[in-house]
């Protein structure tokens, strides 16, 4: 099961975003492979609004390394029998009924018939400095980056939805990292694991982020413009 694999340990862990629109494919090919070899614990695939093929991403991804692959959808039409599990994502922050319910009812079958292990999982979107890609494919607005009190209570209240994960957003590209304080008080309140993505730029904001309570990192533009990043950031998530 890949929820007690990678996430029921208490081995905190680094998840590597792949965006398809964002890759070439002979370079996804060797990043795939480095990543594996400097130290990345699973990828996640998806985005916002993705255009590529999505099947072809994945294959390329699973021809060049045995980690395993999660998806990350930005919409119902981002799901793949080619990977191995899904975030079934329920943005808890917002007030989009699609995107608490909506999509879900609509993908359900789908998923009862494929072979993905679905992970549920409570989104939340914060405030990262800067409009962000998700905020307005969502038409949500992210959780104040001050509002501890609103941040906390939301994510308990994924958790008493049932939510085997709670996952707080800045966003792809985001000027401004989750606030360190927001992740402890989440993570004090919650029992499930918690993820934490979006504008972790270097190792010591990841080292921040984990001491303050996040079990596994998610990052991706930062990889994109320096592949160099993954070893430095997982032997820094991986010593803690």
């Amino acid at each position: 099961m890949l929820y007690d694999s990678l996430f029921k340990t208490k081995k905190k862990k680094l998840a590597v975003l792949i965006d398809p629109d964002k890759q070439n494919l002979e370079k996804l090919a060797f990043f795939s492979e480095k990543s594996q070899k400097d130290g990345a614990d699973f990828f996640l695939v998806g985005g916002s609004l993705v255009s590529t093929g999505l099947d072809n991403t994945i294959e390329i991804i699973k021809e060049n390394s045995d980690l395993p692959v999660i998806l990350f959808p930005g919409s119902i039409l981002q799901i793949s029998d080619k990977a191995d599990g899904i975030l079934l994502l329920s943005l808890i922050s917002g007030r989009n009924p699609d995107l608490l319910i909506g999509n879900h009812v609509i993908a359900a079958p789908i998923l009862q018939k494929s072979s993905l292990e679905v992970i549920s999982t409570g989104y939340m979107l914060i405030d990262g400095g800067n409009k962000t890609s998700v905020e307005y494919m969502s038409n949500t607005k992210p959780i104040p980056a001050d509002k501890t009190d609103i941040a906390v209570a939301t994510a308990i209240a994924g958790e008493f939805l049932g939510t085997k994960l709670i996952y707080l957003e800045a966003g792809s590209g985001a000027k401004n990292h989750v606030d360190i304080n927001l992740v402890k008080e989440v993570k004090k309140s919650i029992g499930v694991p918690l993820i934490v993505g979006g504008g972790l730029s270097n190792y010591k904001i990841v080292e921040n982020i984990c001491k303050a309570g996040a079990d596994i990192i998610v990052t991706g533009t930062a990889f994109e413009k320096n592949d160099n990043l993954v070893k430095l950031f997982a032997d820094k998530i991986h010593s803690l």
